[in-house]
């Protein structure tokens, strides 16, 4: 009996299969099942990975790297942080460094604009010191080729500390607990000097990493510790929005130079490089701690993230100087808004803010081995390869396969080298005319570097 039923069943489902109806369909779909769910099994699994992969591009880098002519030490950083915090380096001795960056606010100071010396608003708004080891040049406007050249900007500025640092020097020097701090910071050369006060605020700087916080160990596997709205508002931020575009890496900063639109006359990066094209960009600023950091952009204009996010949706001025990686057109519904916000605020921490008790420090320098090409790519802001060999008196092709203006420069005793605007699809040409290591970066996307060793 049981085998007279198997056979009508199958008999039914051949006739079914052979006629033109819905039961033909239905049957076909019944044979398809098996394959349909292995393809949904498939798609699940690419879209898996891909989260994994946008994941593993936010981590934290195992390392903070610090310069080989500034190595970090414990003693350094000491004297670093004791002097960031000293009203000495101000001329009448009411600011400190720590003043103006507050670590309950994000090291800003939760001003529109920062306040100097006189009392008088300053241009800017002071920026956030969070993860400034990863970043060169500095500044809103990059004037500052490193942390070490950025401690004399505010401290002789006229409107902020107001004070020469030959006159710090002399004040410090005359204290005998800081010539001994001075003394164990820089065993090899123990004097309170420019040079080594710069070193050490600079090391204190650089060990500003920002904590964990629960998105952290979310990208590190744990599925609860965001929920469904954060979780959607980073796919958002990674995809639709595009914020990713320019806040990228564990940061939230891709460290580069954009003209995002604001209405405000400051020109911005332009004049530092003497490039209309960098006219009115400013640096991306990093995103951790945001909720700390209020209000935002370089003048302080947008008072809370539901204004800057108001601002990409409807409130971008046309200029010709817009960056290549600004969304144009975004819409968001209120309750992608709601879930952008809930995302961003995953990037600051529960607990008032601490840098961590070790740091692991290495030395900046090429992360593969140099290739012997003489012709490099420039695509989504990098160069290809980042570290060549040339013979003595080489010459090298620089291609901009981008989609962005790039401004390729060098800054060495040796070799002073400018491109200006060197547009999409064009090539630049350097001659290097000595033996050595030279870095070459791009003035407006200043991750961007290439090491080029010059064979003796």
């Amino acid at each position: 009996m049981r085998s007279v039923r198997a056979s009508a069943t199958i008999a039914l489902v051949i006739a079914a299969l052979t006629a033109g109806g819905s039961l033909g369909a239905a049957a076909a779909l019944w044979f398809r099942r098996p394959a349909l769910q292995s393809a949904s099994a498939a798609r699940a699994a690419s879209a898996n990975d891909e989260l994994g992969a946008l994941k593993a591009s936010f981590r934290r880098p195992a390392a903070v790297p610090f310069p080989a002519d500034n190595p970090f030490s414990e003693a350094k950083r000491a004297l670093g942080e004791a002097l960031f915090r000293d009203k000495r380096l101000s001329v009448d001795g009411s600011l400190a460094c720590a003043s103006c960056h507050e670590r309950d606010k994000g090291f800003a100071d939760g001003k529109v604009q920062g306040r100097g010396v006189p009392g008088r608003p300053l241009k800017r708004h002071t920026p956030t010191l969070w993860n400034l080891a990863w970043s060169s040049p500095v500044f809103w406007d990059g004037r500052a080729r490193s942390l070490e050249e950025q401690v004399a900007g505010p401290v002789e500025s006229p409107d902020e500390m107001a004070q020469p640092l030959g006159s710090v020097v002399t004040r410090l020097a005359a204290d005998p607990a800081m010539v001994r701090a001075f003394a164990e910071a820089f065993p090899e050369a123990p004097r309170v000097d420019a040079t080594n006060l710069a070193k050490a605020i600079a090391t204190y700087e650089r060990t500003l990493v920002s904590p964990h916080t629960r998105f952290d160990r979310w990208i590190a596997g744990d599925e609860q510790a965001l929920t469904q709205n954060e979780v959607a508002g980073f796919r958002l931020f990674t995809g639709k929005a595009r914020c990713v575009n320019c806040h990228s890496g564990f940061a939230f900063t891709d460290y580069a130079f954009h003209d995002i639109g604001l209405p405000d006359e400051d020109r911005g990066r332009g004049p530092v490089l003497r490039l209309e094209a960098a006219e009115h960009a400013f640096k991306t600023p990093g995103l951790r701690e945001v909720d700390r950091s209020a209000p935002y952009m370089h003048n302080g204009s947008l008072a809370t993230l539901e204004d800057v996010l108001r601002h990409y949706v409807s409130g971008i001025v046309e200029r010709p100087t817009l960056s290549k990686d600004l969304t144009r057109g975004l819409e968001l519904s209120a309750a992608e808004r709601a879930d952008l916000i809930a995302f961003l605020a995953t990037l600051t921490s529960a607990a008032e803010p601490t840098p961590p008790d070790t740091i692991v420090a290495a030395e900046r320098g090429p992360a593969a081995p140099a290739e012997q090409v003489s012709t490099v790519s420039q695509d989504e802001k990098a160069f290809h390869p980042t570290h060549i060999a040339l013979p003595p008196g080489g010459r090298l092709w620089i291609v901009n396969n981008d989609t962005r203006t790039h401004n390729v420069r060098v800054f060495d005793p040796a070799l002073d080298f400018d491109s200006g605007a060197q547009e999409p699809g064009e090539t630049v040409e350097i001659t290097f005319p000595v033996s050595g290591s030279f870095l070459v970066f791009c003035g407006i996307h200043p991750k961007m570097e290439l090491y080029v060793d010059i064979a003796q």
